[in-house]
């Protein structure tokens, strides 16, 4: 946290913290240099190899704040239209700044990707 220089990004990380915690009932754990993760998942490539990563995770960045879904994110877009500014690529969801955001869609957002990369466990 004392890493991100932003005060901004700074503060969102510790909201983003909170609420995914408070959501999963997890507590987060740092993977790697910048990305905080919550859970725990074994991805299954097709090739079958696997990889040990977060359930669900964030990452502040100079540009945006970065929400990892390993679910996917396009499954979610109908329920975004009123989260407020953000965007998508295909397992993350990028947000400028949580203080122009929703909450509660993010919340639930939270909520149902933890639930569905729990039972893919």
């Amino acid at each position: 946290m004392a890493s991100i220089a932003d005060p901004a990004r700074r503060q969102d990380a510790r909201t983003l913290i909170e609420l995914i915690g408070r959501v999963t009932g997890e507590p987060p754990v740092l993977w790697g240099t910048s990305v905080v993760g919550f859970g725990h998942h074994t991805y299954r490539y097709p090739s079958g190899l696997q990889e040990d990563t977060a359930a669900i995770a964030f990452a502040p960045k100079k540009a945006d704040t970065t929400l990892y879904l390993i679910d996917g994110a396009d499954g979610y877009r109908a329920m975004l239209v009123p989260l407020g500014p953000h965007k998508i690529s295909k397992g993350s969801l990028h947000l400028k700044r949580l203080v122009d955001v929703d909450l509660e869609v993010l919340a639930e957002l939270v909520r149902l990707s933890y639930a569905a990369v729990r039972r893919l466990a």
